[in-house]
Protein backbone atom coordinates (compact mmCIF):
# COMPACT_ATOMS: atom_id res chain seq x y z
CA UNK A 1 0.00 0.00 0.00
CA UNK A 2 1.32 3.47 -1.10
CA UNK A 3 0.61 6.46 1.30
CA UNK A 4 -0.58 9.64 0.04
CA UNK A 5 2.23 12.23 0.28
CA UNK A 6 1.46 15.18 2.46
CA UNK A 7 0.77 18.61 1.03
CA UNK A 8 3.85 20.40 0.31
CA UNK A 9 3.46 23.20 2.29
CA UNK A 10 2.92 20.72 5.52
CA UNK A 11 6.58 18.94 4.35
CA UNK A 12 8.44 21.88 4.07
CA UNK A 13 6.87 23.07 7.97
CA UNK A 14 7.41 19.55 9.39
CA UNK A 15 11.32 19.72 7.62
CA UNK A 16 12.09 23.27 8.67
CA UNK A 17 10.81 22.58 12.33
CA UNK A 18 13.24 19.44 12.40
CA UNK A 19 10.06 17.77 13.40
CA UNK A 20 10.82 13.73 14.44
CA UNK A 21 10.17 11.35 12.27
CA UNK A 22 7.90 9.42 13.93
CA UNK A 23 5.67 12.26 14.09
CA UNK A 24 6.22 12.68 10.28
CA UNK A 25 5.22 9.30 10.00
CA UNK A 26 1.85 9.29 12.10
CA UNK A 27 0.90 12.63 10.27
CA UNK A 28 1.51 11.18 6.85
CA UNK A 29 -0.49 8.47 8.14
CA UNK A 30 -3.71 10.10 9.31
CA UNK A 31 -3.28 12.28 5.69
CA UNK A 32 -3.42 8.71 3.75
CA UNK A 33 -6.59 8.12 6.03
CA UNK A 34 -8.32 11.28 5.60
CA UNK A 35 -8.07 11.10 2.03
CA UNK A 36 -9.52 7.41 2.20
CA UNK A 37 -11.89 8.42 4.32
CA UNK A 38 -12.78 11.67 2.27
CA UNK A 39 -13.23 9.65 -0.50
CA UNK A 40 -15.55 6.98 0.72
CA UNK A 41 -17.66 9.33 2.28
CA UNK A 42 -17.55 11.21 -1.91
CA UNK A 43 -18.87 7.90 -3.18
CA UNK A 44 -21.37 6.60 -0.82
CA UNK A 45 -23.00 10.50 -0.51
CA UNK A 46 -21.84 12.28 -3.48
CA UNK A 47 -24.23 15.69 -2.21
CA UNK A 48 -22.37 15.89 0.90
CA UNK A 49 -21.18 19.27 1.18
CA UNK A 50 -18.06 19.57 3.49
CA UNK A 51 -14.50 21.15 2.79
CA UNK A 52 -12.45 18.38 1.37
CA UNK A 53 -9.43 20.34 1.41
CA UNK A 54 -9.65 21.76 4.92
CA UNK A 55 -10.06 17.83 6.11
CA UNK A 56 -7.16 16.50 4.41
CA UNK A 57 -4.93 19.52 5.56
CA UNK A 58 -6.08 18.88 9.31
CA UNK A 59 -5.01 15.63 9.54
CA UNK A 60 -1.87 16.40 8.03
CA UNK A 61 -1.15 19.07 10.28
CA UNK A 62 -3.22 18.04 13.45
CA UNK A 63 -0.60 17.05 16.09
CA UNK A 64 1.86 19.22 15.18
CA UNK A 65 1.94 20.81 18.57
CA UNK A 66 3.83 17.87 19.22
CA UNK A 67 6.82 19.01 17.95
CA UNK A 68 6.72 21.41 20.91
CA UNK A 69 5.84 19.22 23.35
CA UNK A 70 8.00 16.14 22.13
CA UNK A 71 7.15 14.08 25.54
CA UNK A 72 3.64 13.07 23.97
CA UNK A 73 5.02 11.21 20.90
CA UNK A 74 4.91 8.44 23.57
CA UNK A 75 2.53 9.82 26.41
CA UNK A 76 -0.37 10.76 26.67
CA UNK A 77 -1.17 14.82 27.40
CA UNK A 78 -3.37 17.85 25.59
CA UNK A 79 -0.20 20.57 25.56
CA UNK A 80 0.49 19.99 21.78
CA UNK A 81 -3.28 20.89 21.02
CA UNK A 82 -3.23 24.93 21.55
CA UNK A 83 0.50 24.56 21.33
CA UNK A 84 -0.09 23.85 17.64
CA UNK A 85 -2.76 25.89 17.02
CA UNK A 86 -0.67 29.04 17.96
CA UNK A 87 2.67 27.63 15.96
CA UNK A 88 0.36 27.05 13.28
CA UNK A 89 -0.75 30.68 13.27
CA UNK A 90 2.36 32.18 13.81
CA UNK A 91 3.49 29.95 10.38
CA UNK A 92 1.30 31.66 8.29
CA UNK A 93 -1.79 28.91 8.32
CA UNK A 94 -4.83 30.11 8.22
CA UNK A 95 -7.06 29.89 11.34
CA UNK A 96 -9.30 27.60 9.59
CA UNK A 97 -6.62 24.74 9.29
CA UNK A 98 -4.73 25.97 12.21
CA UNK A 99 -8.21 25.25 14.41
CA UNK A 100 -7.27 21.66 13.75
CA UNK A 101 -4.59 20.84 15.97
CA UNK A 102 -6.83 21.70 19.20
CA UNK A 103 -10.16 20.95 17.69
CA UNK A 104 -9.09 16.68 16.46
CA UNK A 105 -9.17 16.18 19.89
CA UNK A 106 -11.45 18.38 21.44
CA UNK A 107 -14.28 18.69 18.91
CA UNK A 108 -17.01 16.98 22.07
CA UNK A 109 -16.01 20.78 24.23
CA UNK A 110 -17.01 23.26 21.09
CA UNK A 111 -21.10 23.74 21.43
CA UNK A 112 -21.43 23.49 17.19
CA UNK A 113 -18.29 21.89 15.94
CA UNK A 114 -17.33 22.15 12.33
CA UNK A 115 -17.99 18.55 10.19
CA UNK A 116 -14.68 18.81 9.27
CA UNK A 117 -13.51 18.67 12.90
CA UNK A 118 -15.50 15.50 12.98
CA UNK A 119 -14.21 14.24 10.23
CA UNK A 120 -10.42 15.09 11.12
CA UNK A 121 -11.02 13.29 14.55
CA UNK A 122 -12.67 10.48 12.66
CA UNK A 123 -9.26 10.12 10.00
CA UNK A 124 -6.99 10.20 13.55
CA UNK A 125 -9.05 7.74 15.47
CA UNK A 126 -9.27 5.34 12.78
CA UNK A 127 -5.85 4.88 11.39
CA UNK A 128 -5.14 2.64 14.43
CA UNK A 129 -8.47 0.92 14.83
CA UNK A 130 -9.92 2.49 17.26
CA UNK A 131 -13.43 3.22 16.76
CA UNK A 132 -15.26 5.95 19.12
CA UNK A 133 -19.06 5.67 19.40
CA UNK A 134 -19.84 9.68 20.26
CA UNK A 135 -17.59 10.91 18.08
CA UNK A 136 -19.08 8.22 15.34
CA UNK A 137 -22.85 9.15 16.61
CA UNK A 138 -21.83 12.65 15.80
CA UNK A 139 -20.82 11.77 12.03
CA UNK A 140 -24.22 10.06 11.19
CA UNK A 141 -26.25 12.51 12.73
CA UNK A 142 -24.53 15.28 10.57
CA UNK A 143 -24.51 12.78 7.33
CA UNK A 144 -28.18 11.59 8.09
CA UNK A 145 -29.45 16.10 8.32
CA UNK A 146 -27.31 16.76 5.74
CA UNK A 147 -28.47 13.84 2.95
CA UNK A 148 -32.10 13.28 4.37
CA UNK A 149 -31.14 9.26 5.02
CA UNK A 150 -32.20 7.18 7.77
CA UNK A 151 -29.72 7.77 10.67
CA UNK A 152 -29.37 3.76 11.10
CA UNK A 153 -28.92 3.66 7.19
CA UNK A 154 -25.95 6.45 7.48
CA UNK A 155 -24.36 4.37 10.42
CA UNK A 156 -24.78 1.04 8.36
CA UNK A 157 -22.61 2.75 5.37
CA UNK A 158 -19.99 4.15 7.84
CA UNK A 159 -19.40 1.21 9.90
CA UNK A 160 -18.65 -0.45 6.77
CA UNK A 161 -16.23 2.36 5.96
CA UNK A 162 -14.93 2.45 9.58
CA UNK A 163 -14.24 -1.39 8.71
CA UNK A 164 -11.95 -1.39 5.67
CA UNK A 165 -10.60 1.77 6.91
CA UNK A 166 -9.24 -0.04 10.33
CA UNK A 167 -8.36 -3.02 8.95
CA UNK A 168 -4.84 -2.12 7.64
CA UNK A 169 -4.23 -0.35 11.41
CA UNK A 170 -1.75 -3.04 12.39
CA UNK A 171 0.11 -2.70 9.36
CA UNK A 172 0.33 1.44 10.10
CA UNK A 173 0.99 1.19 13.87
CA UNK A 174 3.94 -1.34 12.16
CA UNK A 175 5.30 1.30 10.01
CA UNK A 176 4.80 4.27 12.50
CA UNK A 177 6.84 2.58 15.51
CA UNK A 178 9.85 1.92 13.06
CA UNK A 179 10.74 5.64 13.24
CA UNK A 180 12.33 7.66 16.02
CA UNK A 181 11.16 10.42 18.35
CA UNK A 182 14.04 12.56 18.15
CA UNK A 183 15.17 14.72 15.64
CA UNK A 184 18.72 13.94 15.98
CA UNK A 185 18.63 12.52 12.59
CA UNK A 186 18.45 8.83 14.01
CA UNK A 187 16.05 6.61 12.73
CA UNK A 188 14.38 6.12 8.81
CA UNK A 189 12.92 8.72 6.81
CA UNK A 190 9.14 8.34 6.39
CA UNK A 191 9.56 10.26 3.21
CA UNK A 192 11.19 7.31 1.92
CA UNK A 193 9.26 4.48 3.27
CA UNK A 194 5.96 3.19 2.37
CA UNK A 195 3.41 0.48 3.79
Amino acid sequence: MRLVALPSDVADLLSRLKAPPRLIAHLTLVHDVSCRLTARLDAAWPTLRYDRIAVRMGAAIHDIGKIVHPEELTQPGHAHELAGEALLRVHGFADTIARFARTHEQWADDPSPHPEDLLVGLADTWWRGKRDDRLEAAVCQWIAQQTQTAQWEVFATLDDIATDISADADNRLAWQQQFGTETNGNGANPYTQNL
